[in-house]
């Protein structure tokens, strides 16, 4: 490949692609309508809110699914309805974002993180290890990796315990053909506006135990109307809960659900986009001195929504200047290595609400972590481009390292 030291780009890597019209349309009824709030409903109307809880169970096979005011909020909410009391143990991802530790922190849990291995997943041995120390795991499918599913089942089952997928990087995404969030016992996701669906904010939870849902939307703040939903347990099992349930108001209201009920539609599609151009970077950095790249195992369905890649052991200059350089060219990348969070980018040694833990081998790969969004505003050319920049900087300063 013949790189151009003189090639810029100009893309905004925060532009986002307009909401759908049918989704817009969608959204307007609701404002003529007047009732945004989800069981402010007409006789006879089922509700954007509750349509879209349906659907989004249908999409993924599940039981039961609520819609809540954000990701982080679906966490939350699935500890307390598994039970997490305030110093109570809950294993994460040292390699995740701080909605995770921040949930488990928020009902007045303990995170003890896991560490990460060099394809950015879950270290099975290392989880392995710490079963004994917990009850749960909140697991975080981080940046849209996902570990073997199959064996982190097996060793958590064993050990008797209970698992939380974090999907906010994971929606449409699949190990050895189930969807990602169905493997746990409850799978929460993020509709917020950098995820795959977009509501400005959002969370939806799914699960196929009846108990859990029906706490879930006792705590989301469905007061009694929870026969209002439809894709939630019968009313006897809310019987059995809604007394010793409180409620922490966090509910999805209809007009986001008029947004986000179309993207779901065309989620696959969107899918594919993302791929196409995750795999120009992919194949533009192959072979590049001193870049690693992430594999993807045959058995995950992959969303490449964004791409990492690692510079593993080079040095703190080094890895600054490839960032420098790149941004001087247009291609802003985050780097975990950077000893004080920026903007989204923090590592499990600045939530310091968490006990302290040394994890050196996760340090070591956390240190030459590279992150990139992919977003759908660029085209498969310009993907191509910034495959091209990327090489040439990090070449650049490889050989000059060397």
């Amino acid at each position: 490949m013949t790189e151009n030291s003189t090639e810029i780009f100009t893309g905004s890597f925060t532009q986002q692609e307009p909401i759908p019209e049918e989704a817009i349309e969608a959204a307007v009824a609701v404002m003529r309508h007047g009732r945004i709030h989800r069981y402010n409903l007409a006789e006879g109307e089922a509700g954007e809110t509750a349509l879209l809880e349906q659907e989004f169970a249908a999409q993924v096979g599940a039981k039961y699914c609520l819609a809540v005011a954000s990701g982080g909020y679906a966490l939350a909410t699935s500890l307390r309805a598994v039970g997490v009391k305030p110093g109570d143990k809950v294993l994460t991802n040292a390699f995740t974002l701080a909605p995770v530790p921040g949930a488990i922190a928020s009902v007045g849990a303990e995170p003890i993180f896991v560490g990460v291995t060099k394809a950015l997943t879950i270290d099975l041995e290392d989880l392995q290890a710490k079963c004994a120390e917990a009850k749960v795991l909140m697991l975080s499918h981080m940046r849209g990796h996902l570990c073997d599913m199959d064996r982190l089942m097996e060793i958590c089952d064993a050990a008797g315990v209970v698992v939380i997928e974090d999907c906010a990087h994971t929606m449409g995404a699949a190990w050895n053909g189930v969807p990602s969030g169905r493997h746990g016992l409850i799978g929460c996701y993020s509709c917020q506006t950098y995820k795959h669906v977009n509501s400005g904010e959002g969370g939806l939870l799914i699960t196929d135990d009846a108990e859990v849902a029906a706490r879930a939307t006792m705590l989301s703040g469905s007061y009694m109307l929870y026969g209002r939903h439809l894709a939630a347990p019968e009313a006897e099992v809310f019987e059995q809960v809604k007394y010793d349930t409180p409620n922490i108001s966090g509910r999805m209201d209809n007009l986001r659900a008029a947004l986000l009920r179309p993207q779901l539609r065309g989620l696959d599609a969107q899918v594919t986009r993302w791929n196409d151009r995750y795999r120009m970077v992919e194949q533009g950095l192959g072979d590049v001195p001193g870049l690693t790249l992430v594999p993807r195992p045959a058995a995950e369905t992959y969303v490449g929504s964004s791409f990492q890649f690692l510079l593993l052991d080079w040095t703190a200059e080094a890895i600054d200047a490839v960032l420098q350089r790149c941004a001087a060219r247009g291609v802003e990348m985050k780097w975990f290595g950077v000893p004080e969070p920026v903007a989204f980018t923090s590592r499990y040694d600045s939530w310091r609400y968490a006990p302290a833990q040394s994890l050196p081998e996760s340090d070591r790969i956390l240190a030459g972590i590279i992150d990139m969004r992919i977003p759908l505003t660029f085209s498969i050319e310009d993907y191509a481009l910034i495959a091209r920049i990327i090489r040439s900087e990090v070449s650049a300063v490889f050989q000059g390292a060397g």
